[in-house]
């Protein structure tokens, strides 16, 4: 996922964020008797250290334990979408031009979705799972606990600054941690709006919002997290999972790369053009699961480059930039970069820019060869190449010789050819004829493999991402006879009984004592 992360971008100082935010809390209790530097000298106490000792003061007092607690926190984000929906419209469409509808529908109604799920299962959820037990302790209690991990970390990207900080926000939450959450800098009134209007409606305690920018946010990484939940870039990911190690802490890596979409010759071509198109410019292309390219035959090429035409001209109209349901590039940084990629293969469909509306045409290429810059990265804008395959099987040769993506695509009339794609690949996750909809679905995992992420979440694997899953045994303190067959002094005729009692065997097998 190309976002733009915290660490390439510099941003204001501590003492400059918005009124509200939680990382105002760390620069007044900083541990060092002052305001608190952002950069600080190598002595200095660091300016998060106060922030994170009280969330954890908090957490050890078994405030965010009780299920009552974390419903009436979750039901707060609820309050919070639905009160400031307007200004997450408003401030979705200033950072980079989101329409409403994809605004309304990624970032406020997936994340009700997601809310709604927790509501309706939290309380089975954190129940204690039974276990089975051996022979040895079927007189005792043998069970999973859920519990919390403490003090999280959640850094978010830009791209769905709203849903990419609050989904895996609301899974921490329901799993009973304290939590400091870092919305993206680069979405910056995306930003201003969580750090001032979200902390009015959670309980200040156990939750806070950092803004902070490169110098900040190493900082911040310094400290001892109980897990960190990154969603970003690999470059990114590999520093942020470097910090982590320095404590042992656990995490879950959010990233991306190229997703490759392959359109088998036998499908109808106007259905894949619309749903390749939508799922390839929805939010201007800044989407980590977009179709990064499409992988196909000669023939198939020559039938999709007039539908993918009338598709981008029946969603946008015959001039893009002035649709409203077209979005633009988040900035002028990654504006360029995106633009630079124009100049690899040949421009079909689109091509036209214009710098001051970071306005980028839905485009797509063709004539591209493997090396060329545009397949080299994560493409991350409104571009959609096409690279030729002579069949399914160089298809799938083609994707299994680079990095494993976030999600496979696949186009066929056929089930076989699907079926195949899928099971002679590896990705995070896999879409058949269609793209983005495996999202939608709060039942199913979400996450990365490789270079394109660790861990998963969405429904209740966001609860289980947060939860760490306490292996119980509680046994009486009585029946001591029982237990005199596994002390000293040993005998093959107690070795013999021991393993009878307590051996796990395949099944339609017995033993004889």
């Amino acid at each position: 996922m190309e976002t733009g992360s915290v660490f390439p971008q510099p941003l204001e100082p501590l003492g400059q964020q918005p009124p509200g935010s939680g990382a105002g809390k760390a620069a007044e209790d900083d541990g060092g008797g002052g305001k608190g530097s952002v950069d600080g000298d190598a002595t200095s106490a660091n300016p998060y250290a106060g922030l994170v000792s009280s969330l954890r003061a908090a957490w050890l007092s078994g405030k965010t334990r009780p299920v009552e607690y974390r419903v009436a926190q979750l039901e707060a984000l609820g309050r919070f979408l639905d009160e400031k929906k307007e200004d997450i419209l408003e401030a979705t469409a200033s950072d980079m031009g989101k329409p409403p509808f994809e605004a309304e529908f990624s970032e406020i109604l997936l994340c009700k979705n997601e809310l709604h799920e927790t509501l309706n299962n939290l309380s089975d959820w954190m129940k204690d799972e039974r276990v089975d037990r051996n022979l040895v302790t079927q007189l005792d209690s043998a069970f999973i606990r859920k519990d919390p991990y403490g003090v999280v970390l959640i850094i978010a990207p830009w791209n769905y600054p709203i849903h990419l900080l609050l989904v895996p926000l609301i899974g921490a939450i329901a799993a009973g941690n304290c939590v400091v959450s870092k919305p993206s800098e680069v979405a910056k009134n995306t930003e201003r709006l969580v750090a001032e209007m979200l902390t009015c409606y959670l309980d200040n305690d156990c939750f806070a919002v950092v803004t902070a920018g490169v110098q900040e946010t190493t900082r911040l990484l310094e400290n001892k997290f109980d897990y960190i939940f990154y969603t970003g870039s690999p470059s990114v990911g590999k520093i942020v999972m470097a910090a982590a190690a320095k404590h042992l802490t656990p995490v879950t890596l959010e990233l991306g790369g190229k997703n490759p979409c392959y359109v088998s010759d036998t499908c109808d071509v106007q259905n894949v053009a619309r749903r390749v198109a939508w799922g390839r410019f929805f939010n201007a292309g800044q989407t980590c699961i977009a179709p990064d390219y499409v992988l196909c035959s000669v023939e198939m090429q020559e039938k999709l480059l007039p539908a993918l035409r009338k598709a981008i001209t029946d969603f946008y109209g015959p001039n893009p930039q002035e649709s409203p349901d077209f979005g633009r590039i988040v900035g002028d940084k990654h504006f360029q970069r995106v633009q630079t990629l124009l100049h690899s293969g040949r421009v079909v469909i689109g091509g036209q820019t214009d710098e001051e509306e970071r306005y980028i045409a839905p485009t797509v290429l063709v004539d591209l060869q493997p090396s060329d810059p545009i397949m080299q990265e994560e493409i991350f804008g409104p571009i959609l190449p096409i690279v030729i395959v002579a069949n399914m099987d160089e298809a799938i040769d083609f994707i299994n010789s680079r990095e494993r993506p976030l999600v496979v695509y696949a186009f066929s009339s056929d089930d076989k050819v699907v079926n195949q794609v899928l099971e002679r690949t590896s990705s995070g996750g896999f879409c058949g004829n269609d793209t983005l909809m495996h999202v939608t679905l709060t039942s199913l995992p979400f996450g990365g493999i490789g270079n394109s992420g660790l861990g998963m979440y969405h429904g209740r694997f966001t609860f289980d991402t947060f939860t760490h899953h306490r292996g119980c045994l509680r046994r009486s303190m009585g029946r001591e006879a029982l237990n005199a067959l596994r002390y000293p002094p040993y005998s093959q005729q107690k070795l013999g009984i021991v393993r009878a009692a307590s051996e796990v065997k395949r099944k339609g097998t017995c033993t004889l004592l």
